[in-house]
């Protein structure tokens, strides 16, 4: 939080809120390592869409089939941006990138010194912590919104175009196959939005945002492996990741909202259970120490 950020508080709570979370979005966004992390994330689909048209055109040289995936994407390219965002979750890119701008809402502005002259303006730690939260939040949209523009261009560009069929077997519209396209990505976003409440309560632990970054990473790494152990299935869905590909219902016809509900519910648990951590950390110690 910059220095203007401060002024802004100063001026008036009600029209300052805006501004100080429109300076808090270019502070987010206006990192040079944030601004790398997105360009990653932003050539991840193209390089993928290409490894997969080349991997097509030799299996198809060669008379092989292919795992499902490629199958699916050999006959239309709006499938592209469903496999790149299952791949960059499953694989910590997202993850990572979430990890990386939580780490800095909080530890990293205490670790600079920024956090202690913007707590000694009468505008209220909680209100702070909201506009930390909702910044990261907004992250979350755009690196999955990017992603999906991306990996649809790149796949109706190297891929066939048109009707989408869908995972239970009927066929819609090209347009109504690009906006459920759009839906999983918002879901997608839901997902990360609950691992950056995690990251934000642990940003007000420490003043380290590294050891943040290694602890959200820690947590999401031991998840998915906990999710993949027989033994472990009756604590499969309370694990932070479990229902993170649980979209496959908004893929289809008509849309199947049960685990789609399950999943974003999961999610408004952990917002809820590790905003109220991150409040009550926040609002209560000595951070600025």
């Amino acid at each position: 939080m910059s220095t203007a950020s401060v002024s802004l508080l100063r001026r008036g709570p009600a029209p300052a809120l805006w501004r100080l979370y429109w300076s808090e979005l270019k502070l987010v966004f206006g990192r040079p390592r944030n601004r790398a992390i997105l360009a990653v994330l932003a050539a991840a689909p193209v390089g993928f869409g290409i490894l997969f048209r080349l991997t097509i055109n030799s299996l198809s040289s060669n008379g092989g089939g292919g795992p499902a995936f490629l199958n699916a994407l050999a006959g239309n390219g709006v499938f592209l941006a469903l496999v790149v965002l299952t791949f960059m979750l499953s694989l910590l890119m997202l993850p990572l990138a979430v990890a990386v701008v939580a780490g800095d809402a909080i530890a990293g502005e205490a670790a600079l010194g920024t956090l202690r002259g913007l707590l000694t303006v009468p505008a209220g730690r909680a209100r702070l912590l909201t506009i930390k939260y909702a910044a990261i939040v907004t992250f979350c949209l755009a690196a999955c919104l990017l992603i999906a523009a991306v990996a649809l261009i790149m796949g109706l560009a190297l891929f066939p175009a048109g009707p989408v069929t869908t995972l239970s077997g009927t066929t819609v519209p090209l347009g109504t196959g690009v906006l459920r396209v759009v839906l999983v990505a918002l879901y997608a976003a839901a997902a990360l939005a609950s691992l950056g409440a995690i990251g934000l309560a642990a940003s007000t632990l420490t003043q380290h945002p590294v050891g943040t970054i290694a602890g959200l990473l820690v947590v999401v790494v031991g998840s998915e492996i906990a999710d993949q152990v027989p033994q472990l299935s009756g604590i499969h869905a309370f694990l932070p990741s479990h229902f993170w590909l649980s979209w496959d219902g908004l893929f289809r016809a008509p849309v199947v909202w049960s685990g789609v509900a399950h999943g974003l519910l999961s999610f408004a648990v952990y917002l809820v259970i590790f905003g109220a951590i991150a409040w009550a950390r926040f609002t209560s110690a000595d951070i600025t120490s």
